[in-house]
């Protein structure tokens, strides 16, 4: 009876680990507010980033704050490896980084270690 049980577990944790890694999750999209002309953003930061896709206008210039809402080590930088951004989350509640809108783009972002991520999309 108890190999039964242990075994159930067992399966039970295997779903849900795929589930986890390899299952379609939503992620929210948003666009950032222009306001004199000047465009601004809040990403919160609660076990991930939401939202975790922002959408900025070409050529205006653009403010993203991440609102710290979460403690855990991982998430407590934000790295934007093509801009050679690493900013420490921890220091305030809220961090603002100015994101450069010149040219169409993408930029991808992440923890310090990489397992939770996001992406600023810069259109026309």
């Amino acid at each position: 009876m108890l190999q039964l049980v242990v075994l159930a577990i067992s399966l039970g944790l295997i779903a849900f680990i795929i589930w986890w890694f390899f299952g379609s999750h939503e992620e929210k999209t948003s666009d950032a507010q222009i306001s004199d002309n000047q465009q601004e953003s809040t990403i919160v930061v609660d076990g991930g980033y939401s939202p975790s896709t922002l959408v900025l206008k070409k050529g205006v210039p653009a403010k993203v704050k991440f609102q710290m809402n979460d403690s855990t080590a991982c998430l407590s930088h934000v790295v934007f490896e093509k801009l050679g951004i690493d900013k420490d989350l921890t220091k305030q509640k809220m961090t603002a980084i100015e994101i450069p809108t010149d040219q169409a783009t993408e930029f991808d972002y992440a923890c310090g270690m990489n397992m939770f991520h996001g992406k600023i999309i810069v259109k026309d």
